[in-house]
């Protein structure tokens, strides 16, 4: 076992968990996943211009292992579209690694197109059981009236779905509170998961949470050392996140963060909001989310 593995299980062991729950994790198809390495090797606009190594560009059975041994007794397989023609084909790659992953919570996603209510059910039919939406990537609004059924689908089948719909590293078109906020006030029981806190609008993301029941936010990234040095957290919203225990989610990235795993465990411990805090977002709330 690796030193890292080693850190990571120390970690949830002392909160007396049996593990972690990562709602926020990347297997793609071998070839759209190395498309995606080269746009962050070449530091792409989306990037923010960051550098940004990738610390687990290793093959496909080996990302597996390593969340296994850090002890991420459930994940996730988000993937999303940058052009019309790719959900469905992606939802297929994912609804196939799920049956052949242990611990690997189904995806989907979708894409403001014609038919996209007829994949999004089919794919709710064949198991999924978190969707992804990337509105920074695929450029869309996410209020887009091609999408009203697809978000009519979702909530009625009260299935999570992870939206970047903040406007970090790098903003897009539709990026920032306002546009999901519309789809919220239209769609007010669907189960959103903002991805990255909605960073750098965290405090506004925070309001979204507070004002809907069924609105969470999963820590990716956010608070690591690489984070905070170009869009920090607010301090004086720490009280806030305090008191949202209930609807923060344990994120990371992986495989695609240019840090060790475990920093974003230690960064949220460092945070000093305790361990009952702790113990809800890195393993019970996702656990009774998805029914764990």
């Amino acid at each position: 076992m690796s030193e890292e593995s080693r850190k990571a299980r120390q970690f949830w062991s002392r909160l007396g968990l049996p593990g972690l729950i990562d709602v926020h994790t990347h297997f793609m198809p071998e070839r759209v996943l190395h498309k995606v390495w080269d746009y962050f090797d070449a530091q792409g606009p989306l990037t923010g211009g960051l550098a940004w190594p990738i610390t687990y560009r290793k093959e496909e059975a080996e990302r597996e292992a390593v969340l296994r041994e850090f002890g991420v007794r459930a994940f996730t397989a988000l993937l999303y579209p940058h052009k019309p023609g790719m959900a469905r084909w992606l939802n297929g790659w994912a609804a196939e690694f799920a049956r052949r992953t242990a611990g690997c919570l189904q995806a989907a996603t979708l894409y403001p197109e014609p038919g996209v209510e007829a994949y999004v059910r089919e794919a709710i039919e064949a198991g999924a059981r978190v969707f992804k939406a990337h509105v920074q990537v695929g450029a869309y609004d996410p209020a887009d009236e091609l999408l009203r059924p697809a978000w009519a689908a979702l909530a009625e089948a009260q299935i999570p779905i992870v939206v970047h719909c903040g406007s970090g590293p790098a903003p897009g078109k539709h990026t920032g509170p306002g546009p999901i906020a519309h789809v919220l006030r239209q769609y007010p029981e669907l189960r959103l998961i903002v991805a990255h806190m909605g960073m750098p609008e965290y405090e506004d993301f925070l309001t979204l949470a507070e004002r809907y029941t069924h609105v969470w936010l999963d820590t990716t990234m956010v608070f690591t050392d690489f984070t905070e040095d170009f869009t920090p957290f607010p301090h004086r919203a720490l009280p806030r996140l305090a008191q949202l225990g209930d609807h923060i989610l344990l994120g990371s990235d992986f495989p695609h963060i240019p840090y060790p795993y475990v920093h974003q465990l230690h960064a949220l411990e460092r945070l000093g909001l305790g361990h009952e805090w702790l113990r809800a977002v890195c393993h019970n709330n996702a656990a009774e989310l998805f029914g764990l």
